[in-house]
């Protein structure tokens, strides 16, 4: 796995072109969800992009403090290529995500808003729920902190 990760200015048209099309392809036609995805977000963005024989497979949007959450930097976007999961990527994208975010944030906490079926996962990583279950585009979710 070899991971890209770079601030909105940085990106190049091939690798914004990239990275939108595979949020696309799992949150919109996968899970069926219609939802405006480019939410004028992605600018203030660090974007982090994992390739596997040069193709996009895994993605993860970096955002700074108070941007989603007062006080939280947040991790969100996360996908995953439907044919690459199950093989731990997932868990090396994020591992990667939480160490750019102690870098670029400090002492900063980490908040995300994670599916609902997706919980052991994200508290293996060190992320507590907190807070009732939620629905965000009709797809139950859960706040998450990571200390």
């Amino acid at each position: 796995m070899n991971f890209t990760f770079k601030h909105f200015d940085q990106l190049t048209l091939d690798e914004l072109y990239q990275l939108l099309q595979l949020r696309s392809e799992v949150f919109v036609v996968e899970q069926n969800c219609i939802y405006q995805d480019i939410d004028n977000k992605d600018r203030q963005a660090y974007h982090l992009l994992g390739y596997k024989e040069n193709q996009l497979v895994t993605y993860a949007r970096i955002l700074p403090k108070n941007i989603s959450y007062p006080d939280y930097c947040s991790i969100g976007r996360v996908c995953t290529k439907q044919t690459n999961r199950q093989l731990g990527l997932g868990k090396e994208l994020m591992q990667q995500a939480i160490l750019h975010c102690q870098e670029l944030y400090l002492d900063t906490k980490i908040k995300i808003s994670a599916q609902s079926y997706l919980l052991k996962f994200y508290t293996e990583l060190g992320f507590e729920a907190i807070g009732e279950e939620y629905l965000e585009d009709d797809i139950p979710h859960r706040a998450m902190i990571k200390f």
